[in-house]
């Protein structure tokens, strides 16, 4: 699949918001507290990814209800879902110079009624980009970082309607945003994360 940079100026892919808050104390010490422990900036963002993914645990599978979608508050909080993970991931990175793009899957709810969306991270490296996948893992997930093809959770399947979206976004998907800021817990949230994005 060939990814498509939704912003052509790489510079958006560094940049900090209000939810890509890599200028936010936490943020900043968790990255230069991960870098000490890397050699250069390709093992820095392996072991970013390995932290947000080991480390922070995916809401659903520890059972946590609060809902987190700020960098800095996944990081304080410990918690969130994959858009969430994401967002602090891109954050770790960004606060390194690495340039980082959100992404997204369509994949089947994990209830096998209908779908959801799935929040990813892109990495630019050697002149391209390389999906990675921080949900967490479990059984029958193991995702892994990766520059030599992806290891990723789930692997989209068409004949479900199941989607890669190629878009790779400098800021989070509007509708992914929307649904994770006004959800109470994230029972509600699961009820109301799009099923489909426009882009």
């Amino acid at each position: 699949m060939q990814l498509i940079q939704r912003n052509p100026d790489l510079s958006a892919y560094l940049a900090a918001d209000d939810v890509i808050d890599h200028h936010h104390p936490l943020v900043r010490e968790t990255a230069a507290r991960l870098a000490e422990e890397s050699a250069d900036s390709y093992v820095y963002a392996r072991v970013a990814y390995e932290y947000v993914r080991d480390v922070i645990p995916h809401s659903a599978d520890s059972g946590d209800p609060r809902v987190t979608w700020r960098a800095s508050d996944v990081l304080e909080k410990g918690t969130g879902v994959c858009h969430a993970k994401a967002h602090a991931l891109t954050a770790l990175l960004r606060a390194e110079d690495i340039p980082a793009a959100l992404c997204y899957q369509r994949l089947t709810h994990d209830a096998g009624t209908g779908w959801c969306v799935h929040g990813l991270v892109a990495v630019r490296f050697r002149g391209a980009w390389h999906r990675q996948d921080c949900r967490g893992n479990k059984p029958g997930v193991d995702a892994r970082f990766s520059l030599e093809g992806e290891r990723l959770a789930w692997v989209p399947d068409p004949e479900s309607s199941e989607v890669d979206y190629p878009v790779l976004f400098d800021v989070p998907h509007p509708a992914v945003l929307d649904a994770l800021r006004s959800a109470p817990d994230r029972p509600h949230l699961w009820e109301n994360l799009p099923d489909s994005l426009t882009l």
